[in-house]
């Protein structure tokens, strides 16, 4: 078992859950629950990009293993699933400032965006995962822009 691949990936998963929880409680009005929620999301967050941050900069990535007749259309996705994470950072931190500012109009209206493209970030990771370490064993593990680019 890959153990920072995996514990990464479970925290980001365990985010996604509790995202989609926190909406169903301000949905149903439970303000205090939902902002609770919502930062219980953010700490999986980022425990997710501190785990993976450490994993780059001391071990690196990991290059895609699979098939060469696949890889091009991997790295088309990883490179979606790439844009996607960092929007949803964005998009979650511009979130997060805006409820603690009490700005609750905006982030009434950023939030559910926020929220949906943090969905397809964690489906889209369980994917890059399943493809890297499960589906297929693992490339060489080297810097980030070989493994993206498959050099």
């Amino acid at each position: 078992m890959h153990l920072l691949p995996t514990l990464s990936t479970f925290f980001i998963i365990l985010s996604a859950i509790l995202v989609a929880i926190g909406w169903r409680l301000v949905i149903k009005k439970k303000y205090k629950q939902h902002r609770k929620v919502m930062i219980a999301a953010a700490y999986s967050a980022l425990t997710f990009f501190i785990i993976y941050m450490s994993r780059t900069v001391f071990i690196g990535n990991t290059s895609f293993g699979g098939p060469d007749d696949i890889k091009l259309y991997y790295t088309i996705f990883l490179i979606f699933h790439i844009f996607l994470a960092t929007t949803g950072a964005v998009f979650g931190v511009i979130t997060l400032v805006l409820a603690f500012k009490r700005n609750i109009t905006k982030h009434q209206k950023i939030g559910p965006v926020t929220s949906i493209i943090w969905f397809f970030t964690a489906i889209t990771g369980v994917a890059v995962y399943l493809l890297l370490y499960v589906i297929y064993d693992g490339g060489k593990t080297t810097s980030l822009i070989k493994a993206i680019l498959g050099t």
